[in-house]
């Protein structure tokens, strides 16, 4: 499965430590839109099929482009490559987030502009994983989904947000509808202990999801049809018009 986009833009703006940054944006589809943060092996054949799956439910995908060659899946040279973008990311810091959630938020706020006020909803995988129920607290953003989230590397049991970070997404999971964050349940890269802390910190505002298998990317290299299955059920929802 390919995805066509048919619009490309660069957008600018600032990190949580005022610093700049440009990053190009692919969209494609109909529909309400959905951005989806890209994990840490690329933007390959994988994540473009998920933009395609969702695209043929009727939504219209947002993919951002972080770093990596757009249409490639390589960890070690995508490893490599993400190290030149730490003053964006941090893999290792314990209660806070990296910088580029700022950028984030508002590339949500913008796209719901672009989308004439609709809603956005957003999907992070892994590396980005977190940031989806952090970027609740953005009034733009409907509902966030946390597939594998990894980070903090080697936290043990703390989380890649502070304490107002959190209360600032129950916020607005207690407006929109709670989260959403999943894992396969023998991941050694989404551990157990990252995902009991997440409903510890999250409490009934996150729903959670773990399915069988010692695999990572639900939703992309080892996709899982069920994990796949309740996203597009969790946004269809998010989306329903107020009856």
């Amino acid at each position: 499965m390919t995805w066509t986009h048919d619009t490309v833009f660069s957008f600018t703006a600032p990190l949580s430590n005022g610093h700049d940054v440009t990053h190009d944006i692919y969209a494609g589809g109909e529909g309400p839109p959905i951005m989806i943060l890209q994990e840490l092996p690329g933007i390959g054949p994988e994540t473009l099929s998920l933009a395609q799956r969702l695209n043929d439910a009727g939504f219209r995908v947002y993919l951002p482009h972080m770093f990596g060659t757009f249409g490639e899946t390589t960890m070690l040279r995508n490893a490599a490559r993400l190290f030149c973008v730490r003053r964006e990311f941090n893999m290792f810091l314990r209660g806070r987030q990296s910088p580029i959630a700022a950028w984030m938020r508002a590339l949500a706020a913008h796209i719901s502009t672009r989308e004439d006020g609709l809603g956005v909803g957003v999907i992070g995988m892994c590396l980005t994983g977190s940031f989806a129920l952090t970027l609740m607290s953005e009034d733009a953003v409907v509902g966030g989904v946390a597939s594998q989230p990894a980070l903090p590397v080697f936290g043990g049991d703390q989380l890649h947000m502070s304490s107002d970070d959190i209360a600032e997404a129950r916020a607005g999971m207690a407006r929109k509808g709670a989260g959403l964050a999943m894992r396969y349940a023998d991941d050694a890269t989404a551990p157990k202990r990252l995902m009991r802390s997440l409903e510890t910190a999250f409490g009934d505002d996150l729903e959670t999801a773990e399915f069988p298998g010692r695999q990572h990317s639900l939703l992309t290299l080892h996709f899982h049809e069920p994990a796949y299955q309740r996203v597009e059920a969790y946004f269809r929802a998010r989306f329903e018009p107020p009856k």
